[in-house]
């Protein structure tokens, strides 16, 4: 490709980029904050004046960091909880001004607070920064001159937090069927981006020369990790309340989906047998996953746009084509082992990926209203496959053990508070010691990961943030455009905070300082400009050296999380070889093996998550990185084979014989489930488990003889198939008690 082409090539891309972001769910998000901030300090401001309306911004930022695409049940109660802790301790902050020390010991259990939040996972995380930034920005104007102008201030604080939870709600079932088509697009996006990943695989494992894949099957888990947690997002919005036919359609597109991920890690167990066989149908199958992939994308890009998506190609006939060719192939060659063990591979291969034909069309088929959406297992249990919609106290009461990561880093952030405090103290700035505090709120995440991430995004943002603010306010602008300015810095601010937080740091440091310039008027802007990169750098070093105070390394919790995977996955075998499953099910499978492949995903994608993590922390600490990542990619080659048993069940029972089938689904869903219960004793029948604990870095494929590829039925396909799930789940047990036993040493 030429140097012009690839140039125009690259800013297509760039634009197809830039036009998905803008019309996605987060930025649509983050204009419905910014529009209801305007509307709420516009109005308080032409009714009150500046002085109301700039503290009741403050309270609109307190409620509005919670507001995110959700579902309609419980996002009031979800918007009213930061509203409810913050609003008393600005009150109290306001009454501490003059009083530094009684601040510092007010800050030091607020913090602490604020931050046992995070015991409620994602949902709770809003809630400790907003409660962080109700005191923090009550520090930023002049203190109080007495009880009635504090009580003032937290009234107008109040006022702003009580509009924007109405406004949060309004707007929340107002978009909420834009916020289901947003993220289901934004799904389809992410499955479209594995297809093609797929399709390259396929064409690197044909490439004999390929030393270093960068597409290795460790890029592959870190991608179905992020994606099962896209899932779960998608399961709360799109799955709440499916009854009208627009909410069946993308539900059913959903369940449709949740089937092509399943495939795609079926699919992964044979790139392990890719060679380059006889013919090259091999990489015309990449060709057409690779178009499958298209598909996918151009149907988000349509969802996205709110047009009618053009029909899915049919690759059907190209399917049978080449599997004809290399059955052709091994007819002419008998005796060529390799030509025949070329055709069982087409085989698998051709099958799975016109099952995925056979999706996407299905796919569009139901966008364009050419096809009902088949619910029958969740449109009565709908409320099983959601998170929880409000508060419960039960994450509270476990977290009062010393070696919950809530608790220790509740603890960590209030001792990084408090040291923040003292030394801002000591600074000749410390009218602004609010700032370094803020960025110990930022930058200082529950792990060593996290943290190293937003210390250098933060310290970015902040530079070109403080630079763009100081030169705005140098123009000396009106209130009015002031209040503009922090509206749309806070719209970007929120709409980026998750997907990409440089950008999230930028609007933050122009909102942080243009409000500061509202709350408190004075000082050279260029100055303000050298204080908050002065308080960012050693808001950032605060966080950076807390991170290692009472940590909560992974190795702590990866024991916990690896039986999780065990039990998980023997369930969804259980679930998936129960006899009662062949027999019951005719076009979906029931709503308990719909469950246990939920839960199998979310605990091996944990796992995944844990993994990465442990990966910057001190060597010295680190869990045993290679038994995790044998026991990651065994873990999804052992999913892989259960969603290619259960698909054969489904797809093609038609072949079946049943009868000789039924002991052995029967036999191997015992031996499974027995080889999972890692607390039980258990004789290991597989010879090939590796017992050298210096295990290699890549995974291998255990090895297996492709059945016959002109069987007349699918029984030895299936048999085979429980051959290597009973031999993986032998796997995933030795792995596991390799990682478990350092894993538990102090």
């Amino acid at each position: 490709m030429t140097r012009p082409a690839a140039h125009a090539l690259l800013t297509r891309l760039r634009l197809r980029a830039m036009r998905r972001a803008l019309l996605s769910s987060y930025v649509l998000n983050g204009a419905a904050v910014a529009l209801g901030m305007f509307l709420i300090t516009a109005l308080i401001h032409a009714t009150l004046g500046p002085v109301a309306s700039a503290n009741a911004s403050v309270g609109t930022i307190i409620a509005l960091i919670s507001d995110n695409p959700r579902a309609c049940r419980g996002k009031f109660s979800h918007l009213i909880a930061a509203p409810i802790l913050g609003v008393p301790l600005f009150l109290a902050v306001q009454l501490l001004r003059e009083h530094p020390v009684e601040l510092g010991l007010l800050l030091l259990p607020g913090t602490f607070l604020a931050f046992l939040s995070t015991a409620w996972g994602r949902r709770g995380m809003p809630v400790a920064a907003a409660v962080m930034f109700a005191m923090l920005l009550a520090m930023a104007p002049k203190p109080a001159a007495d009880l009635h102008e504090a009580l003032l201030r937290t009234g107008w604080c109040a006022l702003g937090a009580a509009l924007y939870v109405l406004w949060g709600t309004a707007s929340g079932l107002v978009l909420n069927g834009r916020y289901r088509t947003q993220t289901l697009a934004e799904l389809l996006l992410t499955l479209a981006a594995l297809l093609d990943l797929h399709a390259r695989r396929i064409t690197r494992a044909l490439d004999p020369q390929g030393a270093e894949d960068p597409l290795a099957l460790g890029e592959v888990l870190r991608r179905q990790a992020a994606l099962a947690e896209q899932l779960q997002a998608a399961r709360d919005l799109i799955l709440e309340a499916p009854g009208t036919p627009r909410r069946q359609r993308l539900a059913g597109m959903l369940m449709v989906a949740l089937e092509m991920r399943d495939r795609l890690i079926a699919g992964e167990l044979d790139i392990e047998h890719v060679h380059p066989g006889p013919s090259a149908t091999l990489a015309q199958l990449a060709t057409v996953l690779h178009a499958m992939a298209q598909d996918v994308a151009d149907l988000a890009d349509a969802l996205l746009a709110a047009r009618a998506p053009a029909a899915a190609h049919d690759h059907g006939q190209a399917l049978a084509s080449l599997r004809e060719q290399a059955y052709a192939e091994a007819h002419q060659n008998p005796d060529d082992v390799r030509a025949v063990a070329h055709a069982a591979l087409l085989r698998s291969v051709s099958v799975r990926i016109g099952d995925q034909n056979a999706a996407v069309r299905q796919l569009t088929a139901i966008a364009r209203g050419e096809q009902a959406p088949d619910l029958s297992a969740v449109r009565n249990g709908w409320q099983l496959f959601v998170s929880p919609a409000y508060w419960s106290l039960q994450p509270l009461l476990r977290v009062w053990h010393w070696h919950q990561p809530a608790l220790r880093h509740a603890v960590r952030a209030a001792l990084a508070i408090g040291t923040g405090y003292m030394l801002a103290m000591l600074l000749p700035w410390g009218s602004r010691d609010y700032w370094i505090l803020m960025t110990i709120v930022v930058v200082l995440r529950g792990n060593l990961a996290q943290t190293l991430e937003r210390r250098n995004d933060r310290v970015l943002g902040t530079l070109v943030g403080s630079m763009l603010a100081v030169a705005f306010l140098a123009l000396e602008p009106p209130a009015i455009a002031l209040l503009m300015v922090v509206v749309v810095a806070q719209g970007v601010a929120h709409a980026f905070a998750v997907r990409r937080y440089t950008v999230t740091s930028v609007a933050g440091s122009v909102m942080g300082l243009v409000m500061v310039h509202l709350l408190y008027s004075g000082g050279h802007p260029t100055f303000d400009f050298v204080e908050r990169v002065g308080d960012t750098l050693l808001g950032t070093a605060i966080a950076w050296a807390f991170s290692y105070v009472l940590p909560s390394w992974e190795r702590m919790q990866i024991a916990a999380t690896v039986r999780r995977v065990c039990r998980a996955m023997a369930q969804h075998a259980r679930q998936s070889l129960a006899l009662a499953t062949l027999v019951e099910v005719t076009g979906q499978p029931e709503l308990a093996w719909r469950l246990a492949r939920r839960e199998a995903y979310d605990a091996l994608s944990a796992l995944v998550q844990a993994t990465g993590r442990a990966l910057v922390e001190p060597r010295a600490v680190r869990p045993p990185m290679a038994a995790l990542e044998q026991l990651q990619g065994h873990g999804y080659q052992l999913l892989g084979q259960l969603s290619a048993i259960q698909s054969i069940l489904l797809l093609r029972r038609q072949r079946l014989v049943l009868a000789d089938v039924t002991a052995p689904l029967a036999d191997t869903a015992q031996a499974v489930g027995q080889a999972l219960e890692l607390d039980q004793p258990w004789h290991v029948r597989s010879s090939d488990i590796p017992r050298d604990p210096s295990l290699p870095e890549r995974l291998s494929a255990i090895p297996e003889n492709l059945p016959d590829p002109f069987a007349p039925n699918t029984n030895a396909w299936l048999l085979r198939r429980l051959h290597l799930a009973e031999d993986l789940a032998a796997h995933v047990r030795a792995d596991a008690l390799r990682v478990i036993g350092p894993a538990a040493a102090p």
